[in-house]
């Protein structure tokens, strides 16, 4: 899990209130770390900047900050991510850092885009473009020198801020009011930006959630008259930008959100509880839910909906393993009423504590009925649970004389389970009976 369990104590109610002061000191000491050291003056943006405007006029912008790296840093929040924007092309970028330490990836070099390497940090850098022609999944772009026309073909306001390397602020579209004032808006007809690229739509949801922000009727009229167009998008697509969703701390706040809710709901039918994250709002604020439980909560039940999910959106083996998992470890949680009590240890040697935690994370999202405080008891007890070692391995049956082999894993498979059921106890006399069988 991502939080931290090692400050719990014994009050009930102490917990949440020390994450929350802690949050809280963290958060002012972040922003004062902004306002002084802010992201755009380190010194591999630096040396990055400085190959960019070699040989630049005075006065000329060749090369500026865009998107979340500038939104984040108006809003004095952890900058995770770096885009910039430039006039020079693929071909012209990869000639500039070409005999500099500096690697450059073509990753989307067809949409104008490439990403430097740089100590481990990757900075996707694509030039300004212009809209030719577009068909809802793929635009025809030419490139340009013209900031205010790449301004024009992004999708929303807060999108198109640019920033230079000093921090000056570049706002055509006036994305820094809106920005302010929590308002996700297209840029121009709502209509015409969705038809352009119908994940847009989808990408609307992700923001209006993020900045807790109204939505206007002219774009819900706009979203609600294309959303067939989204079945026209790449399901991979659809999942890279489900998953930002899924992602975002505030994601809860989707259920206050009657028109944004129902949107979510006709895009993602698979999503069958939707309303089991309420109870994400009675956790303390600190406390962070990995896209996994998250997913587990909206899709599992007795049936066979997360396979159904996977399938539909070509999920990675990685991530429909782990949901396969979840599911294997939430059947065995509701065979046993004792999972989190008697059984408790044997489960934590099992599956271990981070399975664990997302467990009880899990089925208090899941069940209406259970209360934050046999939450926060079992999260303590999982805390203080000490996981004993297996005492035998393959070496020490060896040693008794058995061959290696198959027989080995067996043997050791009988031992432990024995082991388990004896309360993590097993004299050698029981050991040499069970070896003997075999």
């Amino acid at each position: 899990m991502v939080f931290d369990t090692t400050i719990l104590g014994s009050n009930p109610s102490a917990p949440a209130i020390i994450m929350n002061k802690i949050s809280s000191n963290i958060k002012f000491l972040n922003k004062i770390k902004k306002i002084f050291f802010p992201f755009y003056k380190s010194k591999d943006l630096d040396f990055v900047f400085q190959v960019l405007e070699k040989d630049k006029k005075k006065n000329e912008e060749v090369a500026m900050f865009v998107g979340g790296s500038v939104r984040k840093h108006i809003r004095t929040e952890q900058v995770d991510d770096i885009d910039i924007a430039t006039v020079f092309s693929p071909d012209e970028i990869k000639n500039k850092f070409k005999n500099t330490e500096i690697r450059v990836l073509e990753t989307g070099i067809d949409h104008g885009s490439v990403t430097l390497l740089i100590n481990n940090t990757k900075i996707e850098i694509t030039t300004l473009r212009r809209d030719i022609k577009t068909d809802g999944r793929h635009a025809e772009v030419s490139y340009t020198d013209n900031w205010k026309d790449d301004s024009s073909r992004r999708d929303f306001s807060i999108n198109a801020i640019y920033m230079n390397r000093k921090g000056k602020i570049f706002d055509p579209q006036s994305g820094v009011k809106d920005l302010k004032n929590n308002i996700v808006k297209f840029i121009g007809d709502p209509g015409k930006r969705i038809e352009e690229d119908y994940l847009r739509i989808i990408r609307f949801i992700r923001f209006a959630i993020q900045y807790n922000s109204e939505i206007e009727k002219s774009t819900l009229d706009a979203i609600k008259l294309n959303l067939n167009g989204v079945n026209n998008i790449s399901k991979e697509r659809i999942l890279n930008e489900l998953l930002k969703i899924l992602k975002l701390k505030n994601f809860n706040n989707i259920i206050q959100k009657e028109d944004i809710k129902n949107i979510f709901s006709l895009v993602f039918p698979e999503f069958k509880y939707l309303n089991r994250i309420e109870k994400i709002k009675e956790l303390p604020s600190s406390f962070s839910i990995n896209k996994n439980i998250i997913l587990a909560t909206l899709l599992l039940d007795e049936s066979n909906n997360h396979e159904y999910f996977c399938h539909k959106y070509k999920t990675s083996n990685n991530l429909k393993k782990k949901l396969e998992i979840i599911q294997s470890i939430l059947k065995d949680y509701n065979l046993d009423k004792n999972y989190f009590t008697i059984n408790l240890k044997k489960n934590v040697y099992l599956y271990g504590k981070e399975k664990l935690n997302d467990l009880n994370i899990l089925t208090f999202l899941v069940n209406k009925k259970r209360e934050y405080s046999n939450f926060l008891k079992t999260l303590q007890n999982i805390r203080n649970t000490k996981i004993p070692l297996f005492p035998y391995n393959g070496d020490y049956l060896i040693k008794k004389g058995l061959a290696q082999g198959k027989l080995v894993g067996k043997i050791l498979k009988k031992l432990e389970g024995e082991w388990i059921n004896n309360n993590y106890s097993l004299p050698e006399n029981k050991v040499i009976e069970i070896i003997k069988k075999y």
